[in-house]
């Protein structure tokens, strides 16, 4: 592990190909990642803070926040630091501890989210039995389940990644610390078993979480139609159809990315789809998922009238 390398660094190529964009670029992602941190730690202090936030749904909400702030910190830090100082290489050790936590912080969240639509599907169609089938127990197991699936696939795929010799090109056409869309053109070594590994890790992450969260919503909405009021339909509507749509988003750039055949033509595409899962759902999802919610406007209201009491004393 880690001997006879002729690559010491990688040299992450990231939007270079655009280089009146730079300084854009670069106030672009650092707001999104402003928003993004701002929004996933507001509703982690909300939910440690609030004891009527203490219930599955919200500890599920305050995982998904920290796995998204943890996320946002991988990857947009670097990104931004070679935006504006044009830094791109990386170490071939600091390569492979961002591949690590960005394939297990990705992997416990596809899970998550598939939980989490469970949570709702019980919550929605089986009111009466619900506080008996997800109680706090069943919540705590369902999210570790989750990290421990998350940490089990990054370990496999890094573990695999570093026994392989690198001494071909050390360029990386991405933005951050992605080495198996490229890992034919970096390696001398056989990828064979490393890329088929990864297709199937793609394949479990991603397609039965995927077909669990659309058969929860749809038996969600198959119980919204029964509810008399329209305006009770609407609101369930709107907020069934932002999930689905942030969701479908979601693992359907995974799926393209990690699914897809490995080809030269389609490596810009799938660039461009990888800011989904890595910057856009970090940000969109508080919103989505969080600050909407009735609830948790209150606790922000009933968080903010105690601060402003404290500043007062």
């Amino acid at each position: 592990m880690w001997q006879n390398q002729t690559i010491s660094e990688f040299i992450l190529l990231g939007f270079g190909d655009l280089p009146k964009l730079q300084i854009f670029l670069f106030l672009l992602f650092l707001v999104i990642y402003l928003l993004s941190m701002a929004g996933n730690l507001l509703i982690i202090v909300l939910v440690a803070a609030d004891r009527h936030l203490h219930t599955p749904m919200y500890f599920f909400l305050g995982n998904l926040s920290f796995l998204e702030s943890c996320c946002s910190s991988t990857i947009l830090p670097k990104m931004l630091s070679s935006l504006l100082t044009g830094e791109k290489s990386i170490s071939l050790k600091a390569c492979f501890t961002q591949f690590f936590m960005f394939a297990c912080l990705e992997g416990a969240e596809c899970y998550l989210l598939a939980m989490m639509s469970y949570d709702r599907y019980l919550a929605v169609c089986k009111p009466l039995h619900y506080a008996t089938l997800m109680n706090g127990w069943l919540s705590f197991q369902l999210a570790a389940v989750s990290w421990v699936s998350g940490l089990l696939v990054s370990t496999s795929l890094t573990l695999t990644m570093s026994w392989l010799s690198f001494c071909g090109s050390n360029e990386i056409d991405h933005f951050f610390c992605d080495v198996i869309p490229d890992i034919r053109y970096v390696s001398c070594s056989d990828t064979y078993f490393l890329e088929w590994s990864s297709f199937i890790f793609s394949c479990v992450f991603t397609l039965p979480p995927f077909v669990l969260t659309v058969a929860s919503y749809v038996f969600i909405i198959l119980s919204v139609l029964r509810i008399p009021s329209i305006t009770g339909r609407q609101k369930a509507f709107s907020t069934c159809s932002s999930h689905l749509i942030v969701v479908g988003l979601y693992y359907g750039a995974l799926m393209l990315v990690y699914m897809l055949p490995r080809s030269k033509n389609l490596r810009h595409v799938k660039k461009v789809f990888s800011l989904f899962y890595t910057v856009l759902t970090p940000m969109v999802n508080p919103l989505i998922y969080s600050l909407r919610n009735k609830e948790v406007k209150g606790a922000m209201k009933k968080g903010f009238k105690r601060f402003i009491i404290y500043m007062t004393l």
